[in-house]
């Protein structure tokens, strides 16, 4: 993981609160009665967000998607206004697969909001387990380094030209390598839940991405 990985999803997230607080109180109250979820209350007890946030959050995803679900193709759509720059569509596929925990092709306002619940209330733990899955993109409980290549390739596509300092056609193979450097332990190639997570731990500078994340919401 890198500064820059961290910045990127903040960013993204922080956009989504920019979207979901826009209105006040005393008009979601108006409006939530027609959108009530019937498992409120257990949203409450299985995540670690209050009931008006939870509130704040399902009108925010109802105004985005009426139907209560959320496509790919929507998806892509929606992160690609917050960044005009670059090519999101990549980097928003891997998004939406993290988040689609049940693999049917739609975000439910569950799913949604365990995953943000993770990400923004959970421990290190949660929140590093959240990220290696992330990577792991055939979830097969290894990162390899054409995973790792993937992330990044989508991460500099998503920034467009705006990247700064301008990078090289190497760049992202540079940080994969700076990555695989610092992970893999054991050298053979693939990185392991537990090397993540031993690694993350003992490097100040993840810790202290991962902390970003405290003020999102």
């Amino acid at each position: 993981i890198s500064d820059k990985i961290a910045f990127f999803i903040t960013l993204s997230l922080k956009q989504m609160r920019n979207v979901t607080l826009k209105s006040t109180e005393d008009e979601f109250e108006i409006s939530f009665v027609c959108h009530r979820p019937d498992d409120l209350e257990i949203l409450q007890e299985e995540t670690e967000f209050s009931k008006k946030e939870l509130q704040f959050l399902y009108r925010a995803f109802k105004n985005e998607c009426p139907s209560g679900v959320v496509t790919e193709d929507v998806f892509k759509i929606i992160y690609s206004q917050f960044f005009p720059q670059g090519d999101s569509r990549t980097y928003a596929h891997y998004l939406f697969e993290a988040f689609d925990t049940n693999r049917n092709g739609c975000l439910s306002f569950k799913e949604f909001v365990a995953g943000l619940s993770l990400i923004l209330r959970g421990s290190i733990y949660d929140r590093l387990n959240w990220v290696f899955n992330f990577y792991d993109l055939d979830k097969d409980g290894f990162i390899t380094r054409e995973e790792m290549m993937k992330i990044m390739k989508s991460i500099y596509d998503l920034m467009g030209k705006y990247v700064y300092p301008s990078m090289h056609d190497d760049t992202p193979r540079e940080h994969v390598e700076k990555f695989f450097q610092k992970m893999d332990r054991n050298l053979d190639g693939g990185i392991t839940i537990e090397e993540f997570m031993e690694s993350c731990q003992k490097d100040a500078n993840i810790m202290r991405s991962m902390r970003l994340f405290d003020s999102v919401f």
